[in-house]
């Protein structure tokens, strides 16, 4: 389905506009299950025009849904390894100028006719699924949109969410009772992790599992492993990185491989004398990825949930002998997204200390050049819109 894009497209008159400033807006419980609510005539947008340099315009909010789409309130942006690729030109799959702004948490302002029962409300507050399929290609067809030949992410391939309002489908909207609008937007990143712990699938218990990256992905994907009964170790070059994430995720391991002299020992030593049998790199970064296929034992599987615009290559002898398995993980599934934001919701997954720095739009453009230094120590900002 293809993404709308209301840059300059005149609204009918079907919604109730006024000149209220959108911090006016009203989503009262006294106004959920309304069919649409008050929108102001213009809205905010920040584009990405291109790579190093941001403009903040204003533009018309969009105009009434079509039938099956809604009007969402944007809340809450989070910003991850893919908009800072973005800002530096060296993000794969990716366009000029762009509306950042994949990872969602908003609210319902307003519906299109719905056949059927439609699964929100006005007033729902929801994470958004980013990732949009044609319908018809064969991954669409098969049951993984998530990889459709002609996938639409927005915040890559469209427009996506540092706005004030975006038209999205209804079915890619996943509400949730009780979770504030910056927890939702951490939902995709955990869905990318427990979409990569899927792909690894059979897992035995007990299995040895290596995660090389303490990003958010990279703590995503060790926090899902784990839940399968697993031994788990996350590595990576930061000290403060593995801690937050071990602390955060409860791994059982941490290795960092720029300090350690003997990374292959260090992990046999974790693993009781063995390499691991599962190993995911989220790092997206080429010689990680490539040194990766060394840390997988006879008869393991490689997953690559990061990656990268350079050609990865192996050692042929290595892969065949061990019989190694490489899989791709991409995206996620709805089902994903609505197996996270369940767990979330019942507790048993935290995601309280993830998020590390916020901003505004108003000091977007300062912020996001700061979060791009390491020495921030940033794990997830998030935009409050």
């Amino acid at each position: 389905m293809a993404p709308q894009d209301t840059h300059v497209e005149k609204s009918s008159v079907e919604f109730e506009r006024d000149a209220k400033s959108s911090a006016d807006f009203d989503v009262s419980p006294q106004k959920r299950g309304a069919r649409l609510l008050s929108l102001p005539s213009l809205m905010r947008r920040c584009v990405l025009q291109e790579p190093g340099r941001f403009e903040q315009l204003q533009v018309e909010t969009p105009p009434a849904p079509a039938p099956g789409w809604a009007i969402i309130k944007i809340g809450a942006v989070g910003m991850c390894g893919t908009d800072f690729h973005a800002y530096h030109g060296s993000q794969n799959f990716f366009t000029y100028p762009r509306v950042l702004g994949h990872e969602i948490g908003a609210t319902v302002v307003a519906l299109g006719d719905i056949s059927g029962s439609s699964p929100v409300q006005v007033g729902d507050q929801c994470s958004v699924v980013p990732y949009w399929e044609c319908g018809s290609c064969v991954a669409s067809t098969n049951g993984k949109p998530n990889c459709c030949e002609s996938i639409s992410v927005i915040g890559v391939h469209a427009h996506g969410a540092m706005q004030e309002y975006l038209a999205v489908p209804v079915d890619k909207l996943v509400p949730s009772k009780s979770l504030p609008l910056e927890q939702l937007a951490l939902v995709e990143s955990l869905c990318i992790g427990a979409h990569a712990v899927n792909r690894g699938q059979p897992i035995r218990n007990g299995e040895n599992v290596l995660v090389i990256g303490a990003g958010p992905i990279g703590m995503a994907t060790a926090q899902f492993a784990k839940a399968e009964d697993t031994t788990v170790a996350i590595m990576d070059i930061n000290d403060s990185r593995l801690n937050f994430a071990k602390g955060a995720t409860g791994v059982d391991h941490t290795i960092n491989s720029q300090t350690s002299d003997d990374v292959i020992a260090a992990l046999k030593s974790a693993f009781g004398g063995q390499l691991p049998t599962l190993v995911f790199d989220a790092t997206g970064n080429i010689h990680s990825m490539q040194n990766a296929f060394q840390m997988v034992a006879h008869g393991g599987k490689l997953v690559f949930v990061g990656h990268t615009k350079t050609k990865i290559s192996f050692d042929n002898p290595l892969f065949h002998a061990r019989e190694m398995t490489i899989l791709g993980s991409r995206n996620a599934l709805r089902e994903d997204f609505s197996r996270v934001i369940s767990l979330i919701e019942e507790k048993k997954v935290d995601i309280s200390s993830w998020i590390t720095h916020r901003c505004t739009l108003d000091t977007f453009e300062h912020d996001f050049l700061e979060w791009l230094k390491p020495e921030t120590g940033v794990i997830k900002g998030i935009v409050k819109m």
